[in-house]
């Protein structure tokens, strides 16, 4: 079993900042990507960051610039630091990893279960 446990969010004013953080932890083999998404109200899910085992990242166009991905690998997380949020910003952010549990089988996607993330004065 694995459980993706994330924290960070709450409530911030314009033009301010947030860290979340997704720890995974279980009986875990090799972790390959992991990522950011988020639900605003209404709306689909969508990506927000994702970054490879390797380094390479992705952003949505929308964050490009105010939002960083990073992982610590040795403790199986991933981060986001957001600046200059917006309202638009608002949502459940879920976060999201690649992971497999023995050499032989391929790696599976797994979701956090989502914090909150809210931008308003």
């Amino acid at each position: 079993q694995v459980q993706l446990v994330e924290s960070g969010g709450g409530l911030v004013q314009p033009g301010g900042s947030l860290r979340l953080s997704c720890a995974a932890s279980g009986s875990i083999f090799s972790i390959s990507d992991m990522g950011w998404y988020r639900q605003a109200p209404g709306s689909q899910r969508e990506l927000v960051a994702t970054t490879t085992r390797g380094g390479s990242t992705k952003y949505a166009d929308s964050v490009n610039g105010r939002f960083t991905i990073s992982t610590d690998n040795a403790k199986n997380t991933v981060y986001l630091q957001m600046n200059s949020l917006k309202p638009e910003d608002t949502g459940v952010y879920y976060c999201n990893a690649y992971i497999r549990f023995d050499p032989v089988n391929t790696h599976r996607s797994y979701w956090g279960q989502g914090t909150q993330v809210t931008v308003s004065s």
